[in-house]
């Protein structure tokens, strides 16, 4: 049980991107930064982020005067 292997950290960095990169994406086209998805990374706040993000305005859906 040392350190990880070269292996491992590819493999963390390529889930990351499944993970994170759809919802980068996700939040651009709803308005928002993209940049909001690193908090999906951090346990109990990621469960926090979806819901804040699911019922909350989007701006790219507010009704413009």
């Amino acid at each position: 049980m040392g350190s990880l292997s070269i292996w491992h950290w590819i493999v963390v960095v390529i889930l990351a991107a499944i993970w994170l990169v759809p919802a980068a994406k996700i939040l651009n086209k709803a308005g928002y930064s993209g940049w909001w998805c690193l908090l999906l990374l951090i346990p109990l706040v990621n469960i926090i982020v979806y819901w804040v993000f699911a019922f909350a305005r989007w701006p790219n859906l507010r009704p413009t005067t």
